[in-house]
């Protein structure tokens, strides 16, 4: 059984609710959402496996209904890879729209129970429910209301963990999935946690849990017992404390309502692996003025800079570093961003995707950071906020660094090095210096 099955797979469901005192947190998830949404308008389909994604040469799953999924097939996979796990399968192209208005009305549903929702994704969001007992009743019963009218009233199926904590409550709703309700009980916690894979622990991908295997740690438990020093030599300081944490069930943080965004990020999939440094490097760069316009328009800046890496067979690292002061500057994050990917060990390895993400937001506010003696009092931000009124005015592209600019003949994906300058980021070392 793959990595992913063993994640996802349905637990047992459960009889009556446990004790959900001190449980006012909930997670609910809606059940195969995408593919539930179309079976609304195609119930000739129900029963039979179907796949929501995209066809191309590298189309992906977005969502596969529970038939599709006993064949091995999961949200991610390539697609010509489900249909040869699963070749009677029924493939139906992405209708976002559609998706996303059943998710204000599935949010519509959670809001009526309490106004402190935090949605996650369309399809999934936390609740805290310890205000809404005088109107509603128990935890349990509040989650069992919604799963009620979330059924009646839309047609569709969701599942629901009820905790002390926000990590064990998205435990208990893929543990009980699909179609379930389960309590993780507030003096249950360790029982219903250490048995567990390490797997099922936020922040163990696949590269973490083979580290952990070669130190004899295979379930949350065995993890838990171990001393946190020894975690933190091995994995790092804030990666083995926070392993650590959960691993005896302590997650301190609150569910916050439609706060503000919390990170913005942008990536890229590529038609044909790349593994050029100079392609990737170029890449980066163009991703890096994406983000950046982005948080200049939103008036945000961030402290956290991070980037992901996704190899061809789906493994994926991400690699972060915080930043003295919050930036909103295209080149600050380039930079940045570069440094990471240089440092993480993939140079020259094929990749089929990468990101760059900035994360710490906080309103721009006025600038209060202190000059060098010989810096030059305007410089990069200014210039970028001339390039974003351009593009305002112009366009989207009307100004663009030398290396994004791409001939006609060198479309994206196919390795060419077309970037100006010998490479994807060598302009900006060469103005650097200016």
């Amino acid at each position: 059984m793959s990595r992913k099955q063993q994640l996802d797979r349905p637990g047992p469901q459960p009889g009556p609710p446990a004790d959900d005192t001190g449980c006012p947190i909930l997670h609910v998830d809606m059940d195969a959402f995408f593919v539930s949404v179309e079976l609304l308008e195609r119930p000739e389909l129900r029963g039979r496996p179907v796949l929501v994604g995209g066809l191309g040469g590298r189309g992906v799953v977005a969502a596969a209904s529970y038939e599709a999924r006993r064949f091995g097939v999961h949200s991610a996979m390539p697609m010509s890879r489900a249909l040869r796990a699963c070749p009677h399968a029924v493939v139906l192209e992405p209708a976002h729209g559609k998706y996303s208005a059943a998710s204000r009305r599935v949010m519509e549903i959670f809001r009526s129970f309490t106004p402190l929702v935090e949605p996650l994704a369309l399809d999934e969001a936390f609740l805290d429910v310890a205000g809404a007992r005088g109107l509603f009743g128990r935890p349990a019963e509040i989650a069992a209301a919604i799963r009620r009218r979330v059924a009646g009233e839309l047609g569709l199926t969701c599942s629901v963990g009820v905790a002390p904590t926000k990590f064990l409550a998205k435990l208990a709703s893929t543990r009980c999935k699909p179609d379930g309700l389960l309590v993780v009980p507030a003096q249950g916690v360790l029982e219903f946690l250490h048995p567990l894979p390490v797997a099922a622990l936020w922040g163990v991908g696949e590269r973490t849990e083979e580290r952990l295997r070669r130190l004899g740690l295979r379930t949350v438990g065995e993890l838990a017992r171990i001393p946190s020093e020894t975690l933190r030599r091995h994995l790092g300081a804030a990666q083995g404390t926070h392993l650590h944490e959960l691993a005896w069930g302590r997650d301190p943080r609150q569910v916050r309502p439609d706060g503000p965004d919390k990170s913005v990020g942008a990536e890229e999939t590529f038609e044909v692996d790349v593994a050029e440094p100079e392609r990737v490097h170029r890449e980066l760069l163009g991703l890096a003025e994406k983000v950046g316009a982005r948080l200049r328009a939103g008036g945000n800046r961030g402290r956290t800079v991070s980037i992901k890496l996704r190899e061809p067979d789906f493994s994926t690292i991400t690699r972060s570093r915080t930043l003295p002061e919050a930036t909103d500057v295209s080149r600050v994050i380039y930079i940045t961003a570069r440094e990471l990917y240089e440092a993480s060990g993939l140079e020259r390895v094929p990749l089929r995707l990468i990101g760059v993400r900035v994360e710490n937001l906080a309103g721009a506010g006025p600038e209060t950071r202190q000059l060098a003696l010989d810096e030059p009092e305007h410089g990069w931000r200014e210039a970028e906020q001339a390039i974003d009124e351009a593009a305002r005015r112009f366009g989207r592209g009307a100004i663009r660094p030398a290396a994004l600019i791409r001939p006609p003949s060198a479309p994206r994906g196919d390795g060419r090095d077309s970037g100006g300058q010998g490479g994807g980021g060598t302009p900006m070392r060469r103005t650097a210096d200016e």
